[in-house]
């Protein structure tokens, strides 16, 4: 007999644009900042450009 398969609890409802809103309302409240994040840059720490490279198993 094939064991019942794990059922997930239901989905968390999407953010909405107000709750959205409201959230960065009690961030900026707090003290809290925005930092401006230019386009074209990362705003994660560490997510610099990868050097690529090519692997082959033909001999040179």
């Amino acid at each position: 007999m094939a064991s019942p398969s794990k059922r997930r609890g239901p989905a968390a409802p999407p953010q909405t644009s107000l709750s959205i809103a409201e959230q960065t309302a009690a961030f900026l409240k707090t003290g809290g900042k925005v930092e401006e994040v230019p386009r074209g840059i990362s705003g994660q720490p560490g997510a610099t450009a990868r050097k690529h490279i090519t692997i082959s198993t033909k001999s040179q």
